[in-house]
């Protein structure tokens, strides 16, 4: 495809030691793509609706199904978003970890500056690469995987696991990345567990890492399949 020589020549390669490079990409308007134990994620800056809206429309991906959110610490989440009993007990449990929480806005304004990751939002505190990002940078942190949405066929393999993976989704796509952080063949290719905490009583929305039975003995009681 046409695409796929820019592709090349833009997306810059680098280390994971090298995330202040990463951090001030994002902070200048710019994607990065960065690795977990799951997938590779595309990352932008949340409050950046052109760059949020890049993302969607590379991957078809519509905007009532927002980005994820990645907070930078438990208190950092605490300020930005209403956390009930339940919802403490799984972030102090999983936290940092493959756990995503539905969490309500303490304040709208807040949320109308960042409507990529939704209301509720889609909220996680991530280990490695993805939480130092988080951590460093000066802007909020949206992230999602890096494959086309909907529904997988038969012959899907999934969101990206390999850089390889990744420049094969620019390709197709013509997405402009700045860089992207070499984690090697993430190993896990699963998604994060989703629990919604919206109300007092916490629900599993997607089933991932996390396992129902973790998230029951962490509540102290049954938390229902998806």
């Amino acid at each position: 495809m046409t695409h796929a020589p820019s592709q090349e020549l833009t997306m810059r390669i680098i280390q994971p030691h090298d995330l202040p490079a990463a951090a001030r990409a994002l902070e200048d308007g710019k994607l990065v793509v960065v690795p977990t134990s799951r997938w590779y994620m595309i990352c932008a800056d949340a409050s950046d609706a052109e760059a949020c809206g890049r993302i969607f429309q590379s991957k078809q991906r519509p905007t009532s199904k927002p980005l994820a959110l990645v907070t930078p610490s438990l208190t950092s989440c605490e300020q930005t978003f209403r956390l009930t009993s339940e919802a403490r007990l799984l972030a102090e449990a999983f936290w940092p970890g493959d756990l995503a929480l539905m969490l309500p806005w303490r304040e709208p304004e807040r949320a109308a500056r960042m409507t990529a990751v939704g209301s509720p939002a889609l909220v996680t505190m991530a280990p490695g690469v993805l939480g130092g990002l988080a951590a460093l940078a000066r802007v909020p942190l949206a992230a999602t995987t890096i494959n086309v949405s909907g529904n997988a066929g038969p012959d899907d393999p999934g969101p990206a696991i390999t850089l390889d993976d990744v420049r094969e989704f620019l390709s197709a796509t013509g997405l402009e990345v700045a860089l992207a952080i070499d984690g090697g063949t993430c190993p896990a290719a699963n998604h994060m567990t989703i629990v919604d905490c919206f109300t007092a009583k916490a629900s599993l929305i997607r089933t991932g890492l996390v396992h129902q039975r973790a998230l029951s003995t962490a509540l102290g009681r049954d938390i229902p399949a998806a």
